[in-house]
Parts: structure tokens; C-alpha cells; sequence
């Protein structure tokens, strides 16, 4: 049997007001894994022990998405890029297997 893992789900805040940002979302599952979620979409996945998946359609969709990625794993656009070209990050498709529960 598989084992279920709480997670908790919480909205960027503003930096200025520190007002929850609509759709822009952290879920820390139990095991330590953290996962970006911009709108409906998973853009990142950080493991506990340090691996970083990138969704290769979604990584550097708009100004918005890459605004709270470069947030979630604390570097810009240009590390990023070096990252998933260098091969520290994995690009990888996140998100086909949850299109049948939009």
C-alpha cells in the first residue's frame, strides 16, 4: 500500500504588505519535498535531499511564473537556465500526468 503524506499549502506573500499573492503556492509535503505551483500548474519540485525538477514547458512561462521560481529556489532566470544546461536541474515534463484532473 502506498503511504499518504500531509502536506501544507501555503501562498507566496508580498514583500511589501505581506499579503497572500493569488495563485502563486508552496506545498511542503511531510517528507521534506517542496513544490511550486503556479496557478493549476507545477513549475519546480525541491527534494529533501537537494534534487531539483523543472517543468520544461512551464520553468520561464511569463514575467509572473519566473518572478516566484526564481524566489522558490533563491537564484534568477540566468542560474536557472545554467542549471538545467549543465545538468544540476532535471527538465522534465511535470505536469501531463495531472491533466486529466483539470
Amino acid at each position: 500500500m502506498d503511504k499518504i503524506y500531509s502536506a501544507l499549502v501555503q501562498n507566496f506573500k508580498s514583500t511589501k504588505s505581506n499579503n497572500a499573492i493569488a495563485n502563486q503556492f508552496v506545498i511542503t509535503i511531510e517528507n521534506g519535498d517542496q513544490i511550486f505551483q503556479s496557478y493549476s500548474s507545477i513549475i519546480a519540485i525541491k527534494t529533501f535531499c537537494g534534487k531539483v525538477q523543472i517543468d520544461v514547458d512551464r520553468w520561464n512561462y511569463s514575467r509572473t511564473t519566473s518572478r516566484y521560481r526564481s524566489i522558490f529556489l533563491n537564484e534568477n532566470t540566468k542560474q536557472t537556465r545554467d542549471k538545467i544546461n549543465n545538468g544540476t536541474y532535471l527538465l522534465t515534463d511535470l505536469n501531463s500526468c495531472m491533466a486529466k484532473y483539470r
